[in-house]
């Protein structure tokens, strides 16, 4: 069977984390191939909410195993109030979860690094949630990172974190100014966390590629959004590792040829949260309408996401070097009962207009968006299951995307419930 990619579109919080639960059904086995704990998952079904940041999404279908690649840096306290949360729940998750023994630890250093220098940036920041994934991704490509097989020694993990936090504390002490961490209570807390984490470690390469093999469905999920990739995002202001689909395959070690389906989420409208150049922003009424409206607080830290139009000039280039092969869309229902919706359909820059998505974000900032003003709805579309009940504006509305990226939609949004799901 075929790796299927679920893929934020934009700058993350599309809601990737209801597709997943929803289209997991089909799945065997569900994989998360990059990121931490600073994403959040929210999935909604009788009347409740539970936000994932580093357990798939998959885990509330039964019969579907989870993956966690070693792409993704894990933050253990996180992970094991994930797993205690699904036990409560009724789920089962021992046997179900396999935990990449190559994944990269986040150490508490990492949180303080990124805080004291976030606080030192003071104007610069780049808006981080604090989680230490960034300074974990740095470590891991300076080859000083702490991973999980690492944990199965005490003696190896001594010494790689009495040479890692030496440098922490030097960094936090004399460039931050802040406390340096005790390096013997956090090899005891870590050593406690092996005994707790070690009946999900696995070799999760081997694993996917062997279930491939058997015909197994591995459908994998990115976290946040492809225009927060570090290489090809709105740098500086992106996450530290690759949303997009090539991250996928050096986040769980499969072959590119495996994978067959690639969905790109878009929500139908633009929202970024932090810090960094968004050219459909709105700050006014209906900035305010649609985050009221679409509740965008980050379900990691609840802040308040920026709300703009739909730019499909950046959905363009997000369709470009991902590869789409359908959509799906969602939040539809939030824009109900608005009089009108613009488009973003090209950039004037310098006088000229294009639909090209700049690389730098100095010209991103200085582009003016050309809109094309479509009507609104005005009727509560939430909850529909059929595309022939949406209002033709709707429709209307939902092919001009479609036409504009040149992708068939296959999915739509009208809640944020499983069951709230148009299927085309």
């Amino acid at each position: 069977m075929p790796v299927t990619v679920v893929i934020g579109s934009q700058w993350g919080d599309e809601g990737k984390g209801k597709i997943v639960d929803l289209i997991s059904q089909d799945a065997d086995i569900v994989a998360r191939y990059q990121g931490g704990a600073n994403a959040g998952h929210t999935i909604c079904w009788d009347d409740k909410e539970f936000v994932l940041h580093l357990v798939p999404s998959g885990i509330f279908q039964e019969g579907v195993d989870c993956v966690i690649g070693n792409g993704v840096v894990i933050d253990p306290v996180a992970v094991l109030k994930e797993i205690e949360m699904i036990r409560e729940l009724g789920y089962e998750v021992e046997g179900r979860l396999h935990i990449s023994h190559n994944a990269h630890l986040i150490m508490p250093y990492h949180k303080k690094v990124e805080e004291a220098r976030e606080n030192w940036r003071d104007a610069g920041a780049i808006g981080t949630t604090g989680r230490g994934i960034g300074p974990a991704y740095v470590d891991k490509f300076a080859r000083t990172g702490i991973r999980v097989v690492d944990l199965l020694d005490r003696d190896v993990l001594r010494k790689k974190l009495i040479i890692s936090m030496e440098e922490k504390n030097a960094i936090l002490q004399n460039v931050y100014g802040a406390e340096k961490l005790d390096v013997e209570a956090i090899i005891e807390e870590y050593v406690e966390f092996d005994k707790l984490i070690d009946p999900y470690v696995t070799d999760t390469t081997e694993y996917l590629c062997r279930s491939l093999k058997e015909g197994k469905h591995v459908l994998a999920e990115g976290a946040q959004g492809s225009l927060l990739d570090v290489d090809f995002g709105t740098y500086p202001f992106v996450t530290s590792s690759h949303p997009t689909v090539g991250g996928c395959c050096t986040g769980l070690g499969i072959p590119p040829t495996s994978i067959t389906r690639i969905i790109g989420i878009v929500k139908a409208y633009s929202t970024r949260v932090g810090n960094g150049p968004f050219p459909t922003e709105l700050e006014d009424e209906y900035g305010e309408e649609l985050r009221k409206t679409g509740n965008e607080f980050g379900a990691t830290t609840g802040r308040p996401r920026r709300c703009g139009w739909l730019d499909l000039v950046a959905l363009k280039y997000t369709t470009m070097i991902n590869g789409f092969t359908e959509l799906a869309i969602t939040k539809l229902d939030v824009l109900s009962n608005l009089d009108k919706i613009e488009v973003c359909t090209g950039y004037v820059v310098d006088g000229n207009t294009t639909q090209r998505f700049p690389s730098d974000i100095r010209t991103l900032e200085r582009v003016r968006p050309v809109y094309e003003t479509l009507p609104g709805w005005n009727e509560d579309i939430t909850g529909i299951t059929r595309l022939e009940d949406l209002p033709s504006t709707a429709r209307d509305y939902l092919t001009f995307i479609s036409d504009f990226l040149d992708v068939p939609q296959r999915l739509i949004s009208s809640g944020p419930k499983r069951e709230q799901t148009i299927l085309v």
